[in-house]
Order: C-alpha cells, then sequence, then structure tokens
C-alpha cells in the first residue's frame, strides 16, 4: 500500500518541535499576558485563520534561516520562478525562489546538487503547506544522498550482484508482483497480461513503494515469492514514476541483496525510463516502465497467439480463393456462361478498337496543330526579315525622334525667352528712373555728390534736381 501523505498539520508538529528553548519561554510569556476568557478557550478557527496564525509565527521565529540539503525534484517554472525540495536523510522541505533571486544564481542548479540557502521560512497558505522561501543559493558539493547511492551501487557492482542474469520464462503459468494494491503501475500490469496473455494468473503481494516501509516490505514481497517458487514462474518489482526521493526505497541494500537471491528471476519495472535504482541494475531484467514489464514477461505468449492468428487468416484467405476457381470453373461448364465469354471478350476487342481510332485522331490533331504553329513562327521569322519593313520601321523610328527634337528645342526656346522676360521686367522695376517717373527726384549738391540730409547744404549753395525728363538746378533760400 502507498505510505501515508505527510499532511500540513503533520510538517507543522514536526517543525514545532525543533523550537528552541527561547522561543517556548516567549511564547508562555505572551502566553501569560493574555487574558484567557471562556469564550477564548472555546473559540472555533477556521482553516484560512489558523493557517494565517502559524504562517505569521513561523514567519517571526525564523525570519532569516540558513539550511544546508540536497536539490530534488527542481522545477524553473517559466515565470522565472524556481521550486524544488530540499532534503536530507530525515526530511524534506519544499522551496521557492522567485525570479529576482533565481536571476542572480552564479551556476545551473540539478537535482542531487548540495547547497546552502538562506531565506524564510513561511507557509503557503493555499495548500498549507511550510516551506522555504529562499533568498541566495551556493553550492556545497555533490549530495550526500545521491553519494551514497552512487558508493553502494560501485560496492555492490564490485562484489558481482550485478552480473547474474537469468533468462525469462517463454510460457509462465503465474506471474508474482510486488508492488501497491492502490497504484496505477498494477492497473497497467493487469490490462496488458490480460489484453496479451488471458489465461496467465497473476498473484500479487502488496508493498508501500514509497515512504520508511518501502524496502521492507519489498524484500518481505521478494522473499516470499522466493520461498515459495512453485506458486510463481517470475517476479515482477513494480512501482509508477515519481521524484527521486518516492524511488529512493529502491535505492536500498537489501532490496538488491533479496533481488538476486530470489529462487525466481525477476524484472524490475520501476518508474520511468529516464528513472534509474539499485534495484533495475540488480533484477535480471530491467523495463522501462511497469508495463514494459508485462509486455516482457508476456512477449512469448504474445507472439504465439500473433502468429496463431496470422496462420490462421492464410488458412481462410487460401480457402475462398479455392473456393472462389471452383466456382469459377463450374461457371466455364455451362454454354450460357461460354456464350457470355464470347460475348465480354468481343465487346473488349471493340472497346480496344475505338480506344485506338481516339488515340489516331488526337495524334493526327496534335500532329496538325504542331505543323500549323511552326509554319505560323516561320511565317513571322520571314516577315522580320523583309527590308522594305525595316526600312519603314527605321523611317518611322527617324520621323519621331526629330519631331521629339524639334519639340524640345521649341520648348526650350521659349523658356528662355520668358526667363529673359521675366529678367528684364524685374531690371525694370529696381531702375531709379521708375521711381523718378512716380515724381521724385534726384538732388545733388555743390559737390555732386547726392544729398540725403538738409545740413549737407548752406544758404545760397547751387543744387541740382535730376528729374525723370530733365534737370533742373536751383539756388537755396534757407534749409531747416
Amino acid at each position: 500500500m502507498l505510505a501515508e501523505p505527510v499532511t500540513a498539520a503533520d510538517v507543522i508538529e514536526e517543525q514545532s518541535r525543533g523550537l528552541s528553548a527561547s522561543v517556548r519561554v516567549e511564547e508562555k510569556a505572551v502566553a501569560v499576558q493574555r487574558v484567557v476568557t471562556p469564550a477564548a478557550e472555546a473559540r472555533v478557527w477556521t482553516v484560512g485563520d489558523l493557517v494565517r496564525e502559524v504562517r505569521e509565527l513561523v514567519e517571526n521565529s525564523y525570519s532569516q534561516v540558513t539550511v544546508d540539503g540536497e536539490i530534488s525534484n527542481w522545477r524553473p517554472a517559466g515565470s522565472g520562478h524556481c521550486y524544488f525540495t530540499l532534503k536530507d536523510g530525515n526530511a524534506q522541505l519544499s522551496v521557492v525562489m522567485f525570479r529576482r533571486q533565481a536571476a542572480l544564481l552564479r551556476f545551473k542548479p540539478k537535482d542531487g546538487d548540495a547547497v546552502r540557502l538562506r531565506g524564510q521560512v513561511s507557509v503557503y497558505e493555499s495548500r498549507g503547506q511550510m516551506q522555504l522561501i529562499a533568498e541566495s543559493m551556493e553550492e556545497v558539493g555533490q549530495g550526500a544522498l545521491l553519494a551514497a547511492v552512487q558508493r553502494l551501487k560501485e560496492r555492490l557492482r564490485r562484489e558481482g550482484l550485478f552480473d547474474r542474469k537469468r533468462p525469462l520464462p517463454a510460457f509462465p503459468k503465474c506471474i508474482g508482483i510486488v508492488t501497491s494494491l492502490q497504484g496505477a503501475a498494477l492497473r497497467d500490469i493487469v490490462k496488458v497480461c490480460r489484453r496479451r496473455h488471458a489465461a496467465v494468473n497473476l498473484l500479487i503481494y502488496p508493498a508501500a513503494v514509497q515512504g520508511p516501509r518501502c524496502a521492507a516490505e519489498v524484500i518481505a514481497g521478494i522473499e516470499w515469492f522466493s520461498a515459495h517458487a512453485e506458486r510463481a514462474d517470475v517476479v515482477i518489482v513494480a512501482r509508477g514514476g515519481g521524484s527521486w526521493e518516492d524511488l529512493h526505497g529502491f535505492d536500498d541494500e537489501g532490496v538488491a541483496r533479496a533481488i538476486a537471491a530470489c529462487a525466481v528471476p525477476v524484472i524490475a519495472g520501476i518508474g520511468h525510463a529516464t528513472d534509474t535504482t539499485i534495484a533495475d541494475a540488480a533484477a535480471d531484467v530491467c523495463a522501462p516502465t511497469p508495463s514494459a514489464a508485462a509486455e516482457l514477461v508476456t512477449a512469448a505468449q504474445s507472439r504465439v497467439e500473433e502468429r496463431l492468428a496470422r496462420l490462421r487468416g492464410r488458412v481462410l484467405r487460401a480457402g475462398s480463393y479455392e473456393m472462389l476457381r471452383a466456382q469459377q470453373r463450374f461457371s466455364r461448364l455451362s454454354a450460357g456462361a461460354a456464350l457470355g465469354r464470347l460475348r465480354s471478350s468481343i465487346a473488349r476487342r471493340e472497346q480496344r478498337v475505338d480506344e485506338l481510332e481516339f488515340r489516331a485522331e488526337s495524334a493526327i490533331a496534335d500532329l496538325l496543330r504542331s505543323r500549323s504553329a511552326r509554319m505560323g513562327q516561320l511565317a513571322l521569322r520571314l516577315q522580320r526579315q523583309d527590308v522594305a519593313v525595316r526600312f519603314a520601321k527605321a523611317r518611322h523610328q527617324l520621323e519621331r525622334l526629330q519631331s521629339r527634337m524639334n519639340g524640345a528645342c521649341d520648348a526650350f526656346g521659349t523658356g528662355r525667352l520668358q526667363h529673359v522676360a521675366t529678367l528684364t521686367s524685374q531690371l525694370e522695376a529696381l531702375s531709379p528712373l521708375r521711381v523718378l517717373e512716380r515724381g521724385y527726384a534726384l538732388v545733388y549738391g555743390p559737390d555732386g555728390k547726392l544729398l540725403r540730409s538738409s545740413t549737407s547744404v548752406v544758404a545760397y549753395d547751387t543744387i541740382v534736381a535730376r528729374l525723370a525728363e530733365g534737370i533742373v538746378r536751383a539756388k537755396v533760400t534757407s534749409t531747416e
């Protein structure tokens, strides 16, 4: 049977046992200060309030902790947060590292790494589960549990425990199964065996496949089948997929030795194809999944049934063919059948003649079309080579170019004349004579310079005024 699930209450109870004496004294002091009333003693908690109260107590008591352990079930999320389990030989703790802290990691964590975490202990209220919110993580070497498993596996290999591999019985009458009654592995094995070898008997020894009782119960099951070798021809030790710690019970030395000492062949179908345990190495055959283990042990029977099915199909097809041939031979003996075959033969030949006629007509039409197209191409080529046509084309092109040149010259001359007229009008507009025509005059002093101020002359000086038409000389009588 499966190990009992660990609840939030179990985790809280286990953690509460490790509280320091100072924390207990503080709790007692707080309890003394509280006024306990009958109403308070009879308080009924809601689940949310109780978990929230425990979370606040845990966070206040363990706001900054440093924990050493081994990474298991490393699961980075698409959001950037990382979720995993920190464990040692006695316990395990859920850990979450949020995206900002995970981006600062200087190495790529993986299952089996031994690390040192610093962070805050909290309780995830949605599941009522205690967890560590990690703020930093450092490597401290290979995980102790993984290293111990590797050392045990290497020691058993040197002993030759993994060398004996016995063949599986071709047609087992009874298959022993050591697994949990509630697991999916048992259902998969039963389904495969009933589909491939319905007559085989299945004898099940219930055993825990994870948790502290796993190794002892699996050993007991293997030893029972070994002691009653007449009851089963082969034994399957099976378990569905899970995390490394779920499969850790199959890394036990006792399990490996029990498998090696079993009086009947043992197939290990533990976890998925990527999961490897010491039990897999000790078994006579290692299957990637429980279903694959059932397929291996029923392979010979399934092949025999498949071959019988193929032979039965061949016999039925051969009998049908011979029956059809006999019916055909019998039908040919009658006169009506002979006349019918003659008519069918004539009709087929007429159909062949019609088909040849259609093909001949199509071939002649295609030939005429190709010859007509060829004649058209040759006529076009001859027409392009005609001298008169070429001269006419050249004359037309020359006339077109001459017309374009005349148009360009006319446009250029007209544009230049318009530009000169525009400049002339602009120049005339700037001429001082145009200003004089509006009644203005240019006045020059005795020195012949243009006067700009009345202070440049004195009384009785002679000045000259230039008008639009003619010149006027005058004497200055006074200045202002």
